[in-house]
């Protein structure tokens, strides 16, 4: 007889998946894409120039975070792609067309961006441009020689653009905007995408007439448009009738309230499933719904506290410290003299107190902790500063840091708890 593992309780559970959970994650790109119709067409209609051999404009796409940008731009570029399959005869002849979409939050500067883009059209592996090394118009001049070899059109798509500008400037997309200018036989054009609509400030006059021949704003979804998303998604994903009453509501309103993030909906829906599954539950509940919740954000507030530096990580260590011993509504001296004390137990040098008061800031943008501005009339401001995350799951979290780990049964000195 075979022996058991710790997996066979689950491996005996009835799966509430009919078939592809895969579905549920933002990456899964559906037949069809609920109410971006009108969107899906304005953009059509700019890049189905390059099916008659022309340069498409430059188009700038704004939205929220899951308000479908990136799925329609994969969409469009699919859809090109079966039209050159279906189309391409020996009587109408298409032209050749590339496709590249870069996600400027990974490739974020102009060396790294004209390196991916160049890297396309060169097979020969020994004549590719380096990872770094050379200077930044070498690698341009080798992407533009590159690109001109034949006639062809080549659609560059800049995903989160907005990251790319506040890291590394606009040079690039200087290059990239003029670069038509430079080529004989080959064309051009770009899509950015970004959810931030400042970053445009930043762009010189000339780039920024170049890159924004067009502009598209992605509204977000409401309710009801959510829930349509998900029924669509339940049919390919879970079994029949393993979904019940109020999920896709209360996915949808929970999303909605998010600046109408798709993203959030599915995931939402996907981890209740999940839950439900491993509890041996034989359908998806509201009650499945508001665990994923809570594990979603803890989930991303973990992510947060783990790429802290280590000064950001004894400040909140010290805030949380505090509370423990029952102090709250800290001021930042004592939020500081309690850092110090960490700085001095573990060995490593304490920043000024100017410093430390711009991190506190950072950590309250974070959301991590909560720093209000008091006021006493003539007696000045002050901040009152408090954690708002968890005490217990985060000081485990920062405990997950080896410099902090001897700091984990440590007290503060009461002085500053008066």
């Amino acid at each position: 007889m075979r022996g058991t593992t710790i997996f066979n309780r689950y491996l005996n559970t009835p799966s509430l998946f009919s078939k592809n959970r895969e579905v549920l994650r933002p990456s899964y790109l559906p037949e069809n894409l609920p109410h971006r119709e009108i969107e899906i067409e304005q953009l059509a209609s700019v890049m189905s120039t390059a099916l008659r051999g022309g340069r498409p404009s430059n188009v700038i796409i704004f939205g929220k975070t899951g308000t479908g940008k990136t799925a329609v731009i994969r969409y469009l570029a699919r859809e090109i792609k079966r039209t050159k399959e279906l189309v391409d005869t020996d009587v109408l002849k298409m032209p050749d067309m590339e496709y590249i979409y870069i996600n400027c939050e990974i490739v974020d500067t102009p060396y790294g961006i004209l390196q991916n883009i160049g890297n396309r059209f060169i097979d020969d592996f020994s004549e590719r441009i380096p990872f770094t090394g050379w200077p930044t118009e070498k690698v341009y001049n080798m992407l533009r020689e590159k690109l001109d070899e034949k006639d062809r059109i080549v659609t560059i798509v800049l995903d989160e653009l907005d990251r790319l500008v506040y890291k590394s400037g606009d040079d690039v997309l200087y290059h990239l905007t003029k670069i038509n200018d430079d080529m004989a036989r080959s064309k051009l054009s770009i899509i950015g995408i970004s959810n931030d609509l400042k970053f445009m400030e930043f762009l010189d006059p000339r780039v920024k007439s170049r890159l924004s021949e067009e502009k598209m704003v992605f509204p977000p979804y409401n309710a009801s448009q959510l829930k349509d998303i998900l029924n669509e998604r339940i049919e390919l994903a879970f079994n029949e009738g393993a979904v019940g009453d109020g999920v896709v509501e209360i996915c949808a309103a929970l999303a909605a309230q998010e600046h109408g993030d798709a993203r959030r909906a599915l995931d939402l829906l996907r981890v209740a499933g999940e839950i439900a599954e491993r509890s041996g539950d034989s359908k998806v509940r509201v009650e499945h719904v508001y665990k994923a919740k809570n594990k979603i954000e803890l989930d991303c507030i973990a992510e947060t506290i783990r790429t802290l530096p280590l000064q950001s990580k004894l400040i909140l260590l010290g805030i949380i410290m505090h509370e423990e011993q029952g102090r709250r509504n800290l001021t930042t001296g004592e939020v500081y003299e309690a850092y110090r004390e960490l700085c001095g137990r573990i060995g490593i040098g304490a920043l000024t107190q100017r410093r430390i008061a711009d991190l506190i800031s950072e950590l309250d943008m974070l959301g991590l902790i909560n720093a209000r501005v008091k006021s006493f009339g003539r007696g000045g401001r002050t901040r009152e500063i408090q954690s708002s995350v968890p005490a217990v799951d985060t000081k485990k979290i920062l405990m997950e840091d080896e410099e902090l780990k001897t700091l984990e049964e440590y007290s503060l000195r009461q002085m500053y708890l008066h």
